[in-house]
């Protein structure tokens, strides 16, 4: 029935316009993001067919998030609707060398935060309705009955024969590093494909190494995955479970936001990798996706899936070299 399910909190990100400061606002511009959905909304125009799982307020700022799921073609058909709660908020004001871009999060007591276990759908998490979950450090952080919900839907996930994907995206705001290394581990210990950002191996695991150190320790304590390693300005890295590794560079990309970036590099390396299982390739394909979104407004780039493969393309015949 579908390529990857996804599991996690959806918000409204409020932007003073242009590089405008918090105290000089007088209106803010409003995007739909999330990490969860970010990389749902990227997999589907890259041409998977995707759900998301959610709970949110049945208002106008939750129909708002259904609404742009719906219009990216992804299902939003088990979000779990409720009258209590609220939608989280966040505020971002965007920097400019040498002033750093700003985040402040509104999300206490989300309608996402406290869903429970029990409101998974059971009629899709059966054999043959999905090849993959898909969830992150992010949702296990908001709260304690949505981290016991993300590790009840991975036990479904795995029972019902599918694939389980996890991307650690430690925030420091959420939790300290000793807790995301302690409740992410269960699920991290069972996961097919692990996202281990450079800086989160170093925050939540002291790893401070080349790339291919840190995922060989990475590898020790969890030698089910493949892993991969965003390193920012360094590209990505990768490792298999019989120890070959992988490396490619980014992709040339002038900055309008980088927020979300990291979310398009996982929906682009899934897509790759569940069409080829060529870590090499879909390396290329997060990394040529995570670059769109680097010049793209917005939580998640709007894109055509042949704009990835131009980009691949072209890097193949040595156009960026």
């Amino acid at each position: 029935m579908y390529d990857v399910v996804t599991l996690g909190e959806a918000m409204l990100r409020l932007t003073p316009p242009g590089f405008t400061r918090f105290q000089q606002a007088d209106r803010f511009e409003t995007y739909v993001a999330g990490s969860e959905l970010n990389t749902s909304i990227s997999l589907s125009q890259l041409g998977a067919k995707v759900a998301w799982l959610s709970r949110l307020t049945d208002n106008g700022l939750g129909r708002l998030i259904e609404g742009t799921l719906a219009h990216y073609r992804v299902d939003p058909s088990y979000i779990v609707w409720t009258h209590d709660d609220r939608v989280g908020l966040y505020f971002l004001e965007q920097g400019h060398p040498p002033r750093p871009t700003r985040v402040i999060y509104d999300r206490a007591n989300s309608a996402a935060s406290r869903m429970h276990p029990d409101e998974l759908p059971a009629d899709l998490f059966q054999p043959g309705n999905a090849r993959l979950l898909h969830t992150t450090g992010i949702t296990l952080a908001i709260g304690d009955n949505m981290a016991a919900t993300a590790v009840e839907a991975a036990r479904r996930a795995r029972e019902s024969g599918w694939r389980l994907s996890f991307d650690l995206n430690y925030r420091s705001k959420l939790w300290s590093a000793q807790q995301a290394r302690e409740i992410c581990q269960p699920l991290m210990q069972q996961a097919d494909i692990l996202f281990v950002p450079a800086n989160d191996a170093a925050f939540v695991y002291g790893l401070r190494d080349e790339p291919a150190e840190m995922l060989r320790a990475l590898a020790e304590q969890f030698p089910q995955a493949v892993i991969v390693m965003t390193l920012g300005e360094g590209g990505a890295a990768a490792r298999t479970p019989d120890g070959a590794y992988h490396h490619r560079p980014i992709f040339p990309a002038e900055e309008v936001s980088r927020i979300g970036r990291g979310d398009a590099f996982s929906a682009g390396f899934l897509y790759r990798y569940l069409a080829t299982q060529d870590v090499a390739s879909a390396l290329a394909w997060g990394t040529a996706l995570a670059a769109l979104k680097y010049s793209t407004l917005g939580d998640f780039p709007v894109f055509e899936r042949a704009e990835i493969e131009m980009l691949v393309s072209e890097e193949q015949a040595g156009y960026f070299r």
